[in-house]
């Protein structure tokens, strides 16, 4: 990832809405993304890293 996160996309998780740029308060957004895109798939992404480390954990253990 490269670039001014202040000029890159973000997901806030209160509204479900993208935003450009720093709008919301950092604790209601998630990234920053390269993309609209991007943003608007951050649950997913969330969720699929969630599980990758999960089973990264178990696998340690």
């Amino acid at each position: 990832m490269s670039g001014d996160p202040s000029k890159q996309y973000w997901y806030n998780i209160n509204t479900g809405a993208v935003e450009f740029g720093y709008v919301s308060p950092a604790p209601e957004r998630v990234g920053p993304f390269e993309t609209k895109l991007e943003a608007e798939h951050a649950l997913e992404t969330l969720r699929a890293n969630s599980a990758k480390w999960a089973e990264e954990d178990a696998a340690n253990d």
